[in-house]
């Protein structure tokens, strides 16, 4: 069918037929779509094109009209057009080239001053006139409202559901679904156990890279999931012990919305998913899974790994606590600015206040030697621990044996599932035709890999302490003067060399939020310790 805006101009350049799907499942199942776009080479032949003088560009198949991100096939487009190479644009509507305005009003711009035509199912317009200008924002502006009604019209059902917990979606390993839909624990112990003494490891030592490194020198696995989704063992790293610590799966709360896309850096490129912080998340619904942690205890973890992040100025946190002799590392603050004061080792080590210096230019605000505060305050420290004193080394040395029986029991269990896997490994080389030498050989390989596992787990149970028998025993005179004895040796402790400046860090921070120090006349100063 011919049409009157179709001159010899245009049937002098190219007519291109632009095809696209969404998704990548459109593709695969819509077919009939499919066959109805790559039809309009048939309406470019009635409009007047000779069949050489038609294009096709489908190269974003699969891909959503929101944006032009990733549509290659698109910018081919307009940039053809812009050379005043294109006469003809077809598409089946004008959803397929753009369901943005924001790329749709552009492409009719450049169209207009070009003299490209564009047609759909509905008809031909000339973006160069005013109504076929009309014409065409109108649909592009319908296609838009549509995108956004789809978008509303999926995300009400997907929103009610997360609002109750019901949402079906991706799990950490050792949460499964069984087959009515029920979330449960893996039934693999040793995924339970593993977890759960991250867990353990990370309440006692209050740092992730602390956990990587204690499960990595006794050769402890994490579980995680292939690419297939079965269960396999590999290193501890860092971003997967803090992927276990903060996913709130494990605390048994189903939670949706803990990220949110960012603007793309550079023009073309896709927003990037960044996390929310926790009081930002959209749905929270508590006790829908079955928990390793209670909610509480995740709360805590969370705030622990917050402070350890060393970002003074921006979120106020302490960071982590680190070798150096200077005691208030991270918790000490201005009590003339309010802002948190940096350590300068240079020539003895002092507390500074350089803030108002570094951002406005104005001078320094104050500096302090360090060894007088950090005598005073350990002192004080001690003092306000001292009546406590026994029951704190008697919870301390709980923990640890704790911990330590924790790790053991881990170590146990490693070595019991590598056991494993070496006999399996035997069975399947057992029942191996010895003629087929390709197979065979390659399973006495997996074999002996899985008999150097279990030395190596053999070797680093073995450097572990044995646990000793606990005994219900009541207490003699004897002993009970031994424990007595113990008061008082916390300053001995504290003094001691053996203790790193870390230890001492931390146990500081365990009772002292922060440090206010100001510095007054006559070489006084003034510290005022906050206990948390």
């Amino acid at each position: 069918m011919k049409s009157e805006l179709v001159t010899s101009s245009h049937l002098a350049r190219k007519a291109v037929v632009y095809i696209r799907q969404s998704t990548p499942h459109q593709v695969v199942s819509n077919q009939e779509s499919l066959r109805l776009q790559y039809a309009l080479r048939q309406r470019a032949r009635e409009l007047g094109w000779r069949e050489a003088a038609i294009d096709v560009i489908d190269a974003d198949l699969g891909l959503s009209g929101a944006s032009i991100a990733q549509r290659n096939g698109f910018k081919e487009l307009v940039g053809r057009v812009g050379l005043s190479e294109v006469g003809l644009i077809l598409s089946i509507d004008v959803t397929r080239l753009a369901r943005n305005c924001t790329d749709w009003y552009p492409l009719l711009d450049i169209c207009g001053l070009r003299g490209c035509l564009i047609a759909d199912r509905d008809g031909v317009y000339d973006p160069g006139t005013p109504n076929g200008r009309l014409l065409l924002g109108l649909k592009g502006s319908i296609s838009e409202l549509e995108l956004h009604t789809i978008r509303s019209r999926l995300t009400a059902g997907l929103l009610a559901k997360a609002e109750r917990g019901e949402l079906a979606v991706m799990l950490p390993i050792g949460l499964m679904r069984d087959q009515s839909g029920l979330v449960v624990k893996d039934p693999d112990m040793a995924v339970q156990g593993r977890l759960g003494l991250v867990f353990q490891l990370f309440l006692q030592l209050r740092s992730v890279a602390k956990v990587m490194r204690a499960l990595n020198e006794r050769d402890l696995e994490l579980p995680r999931r292939d690419r297939y989704g079965d269960l396999c063992w590999t290193r501890a790293t860092l971003a997967a012990v803090a992927a276990i610590l903060k996913n709130p799966a494990y605390a048994g709360a189903f939670v949706y919305g803990r990220t949110r896309f960012r603007p793309p850096k550079r023009e073309g490129a896709l927003p990037q998913k960044a996390p929310r912080p926790m009081e930002e998340w959209r749905i929270v619904v508590k006790d829908r899974y079955p928990a390793y942690i209670d909610w509480p205890i995740y709360e805590k973890i969370r705030s622990v790994i917050r402070d350890n992040r060393a970002e003074y100025m921006r979120i106020k946190t302490r960071g982590a606590p680190r070798n150096g002799e200077l005691l208030l590392h991270g918790i000490a603050w201005c009590a003339r600015c309010g802002h948190k004061m940096y350590v300068r080792y240079k020539g003895g080590g002092e507390y500074v206040c350089n803030h108002l210096r570094t951002q406005e230019g104005q001078p320094t605000c104050q500096h302090i030697r360090a060894a007088h505060i950090d005598a005073a305050v350990g002192d004080a420290f001690l003092t306000a621990l001292a009546p406590a004193e026994l029951d704190a080394l008697s919870r301390s040395r709980r923990a640890q044996q704790q911990m330590n029986n924790a790790l053991r029991s881990s170590a146990e269990r490693e070595l019991e599932r590598k056991r494993y896997t070496a006999a399996l490994t035997e069975r399947q080389f057992n029942r191996a035709d010895p003629d087929n030498r390709l197979v065979a050989s390659e399973l006495e390989r997996r074999w002996e890999a899985a008999l150097n596992d279990v030395r190596a787990a053999e070797e680093a149970l073995a450097r572990q302490t044995p646990p000793k028998a606990i005994t219900q025993v009541a207490l003699s005179k004897e002993l009970n003067d031994k424990v007595i004895s113990l008061t008082g040796r916390l300053p001995q402790i504290w003094g001691d060399e053996t203790i790193s400046d870390a230890h001492r860090k931390a146990l500081l921070r365990c009772l002292i939020e922060k440090v206010v120090l100001d510095r007054g006349e006559r070489d006084l100063a003034l510290a005022r310790a906050v206990f948390g």
